[in-house]
């Protein structure tokens, strides 16, 4: 029906004018530098470790249980919206036509997360297996056999079922996609396709069950907006998302900070940072996340000159993504209407920084203690990109 077919075609539109309006301020020359250092640190570490990597490693458990986790996760992207729970009423029984579409794109723009994966992992299994390189590419092509039937079955699950008991279904298909992945990784080609149709048989009975239900949209309205909700809560680190309402939490455990805005008139913004930081989820889980990834790298990473390099990059990323999150002001805010100078405001921003980093560089240094005597150098680092970021970062662009 061609009235689907075009209205697809203009919510693609739109959704790809969306993410590369965001995409641009993500993908920007700092990130770049920091996924470089990433990939480069992470690249040497990797290559170093498996010329020392036993023969007996566990590889076939580690490569099934990694592409099975991600294989499992196939949300399919739909693009609805909630007034289409109405209006799409009458052309429900055209709607597969249109769901078609959106599982095309859906296994298209995933086919990326169980490649990529893979690659990474092909020195592995070439240091540690007898593979050959044949047999190699003919399970690459089979990720991609398994990425599509994933794709379709978690698409019928939520269809058949309005996503009750989702967790039941990873379950499923990802224990059936380790066992068929386990199989191809140790050359056993008949087990490895008996799981495979074992698959095949489970989503098939899954689709059976669709042609009997109504279309879900209620259900596949929220997935989506959630979707797009996590999508602008990672952009809004790079730049301003206006339509963006991040939820909040008292912590009243860690009130003692607030001591460090002491009372009068100058210290407002100190006050008002300080709270907004504490509170708002997406800010502090941002800290807590890339305070724990620094302090774990650094615990386990014996390569000096690699950990202060990823130790470094984490501090960047943290400083950068909070300022920018701290000074987006696209709401009315309480402090508009008295008379306090706005550039307060970043001074504010760069007195919470300073403290939260140092408190970074404190749990990473502690955490360096079990593979490094230098924990000088892991503060040194930290305190000083977070120093040479906060200064170097502009205030962020509105959208």
């Amino acid at each position: 029906m061609n009235n689907l077919h075009d209205l697809w075609a203009k919510r693609f539109a739109h959704y790809m004018s969306e993410v590369q309006k965001y995409m641009r301020f993500i993908f920007s020359g700092h990130i770049a530098i920091v996924l470089v250092f990433l990939v480069g640190a992470g690249g040497y570490y990797y290559s170093e470790w498996l010329k020392t990597a036993p023969s007996d490693f566990p590889t076939a458990y580690i490569v099934a249980a990694v592409l099975a986790v991600v294989l499992a996760f196939s949300k399919p992207i739909t693009l609805l919206r909630e007034p289409d729970q109405v209006y799409l009423l009458p052309l429900e029984s055209h709607m597969p036509l249109f769901f078609k579409q959106a599982l095309r794109f859906t296994f298209f723009s995933k086919i990326i997360t169980v490649i990529v994966p893979y690659i990474v992992m092909i020195p592995l299994l070439n240091a540690t297996t007898d593979l050959a390189s044949q047999t190699i590419w003919v399970i690459a092509a089979i990720l991609i056999v398994l990425r599509w039937v994933n794709v379709q079955g978690e698409f019928a699950y939520r269809y058949a079922n309005r996503g009750a008991n989702i967790w039941l279904d990873y379950l499923v298909r990802g224990v059936i996609s380790a066992l068929a992945i386990y199989h191809f990784v140790l050359n056993d080609l008949v087990f490895g396709l008996l799981f495979m149709a074992l698959l095949f048989v489970y989503v098939t009975m899954l689709a059976g069950k669709v042609k009997a239900q109504p279309v879900p949209y209620e259900h596949f309205v929220k997935l989506e907006q959630n979707r797009m909700m996590s999508f602008y809560r990672f952009a809004n680190y790079f730049t301003d998302v206006p339509h963006l309402r991040g939820s909040v939490r008292r912590r009243g455990y860690l009130n003692f900070f607030y001591r460090l805005a002491k009372y009068g008139k100058q210290q407002t913004y100190v006050y008002l940072v300080l709270r907004t930081f504490i509170r708002t989820d997406d800010h502090f889980y941002l800290w807590v996340r890339l305070t724990a990834i620094a302090a774990l790298l650094a615990a386990l990473v014996d390569l000096p000159w690699a950990a202060f390099v990823i130790v470094g990059v984490l501090s960047f990323a943290t400083t950068y993504q909070l300022k920018v999150a701290l000074l987006s002001s696209h709401e009315f805010r309480m402090d508009q209407l008295f008379p306090v100078p706005e550039q307060l405001r970043e001074q504010a921003v760069r007195k919470v920084l300073y403290v939260f980093m140092t408190i970074q560089a404190f749990i990473v240094a502690v955490c360096a203690l079990f593979v490094s005597p230098h924990i000088y150098m892991y503060m040194v680092i930290v305190i000083a990109v977070a120093v040479i970021t906060e200064r170097m970062t502009k205030k962020p662009r509105e959208i």
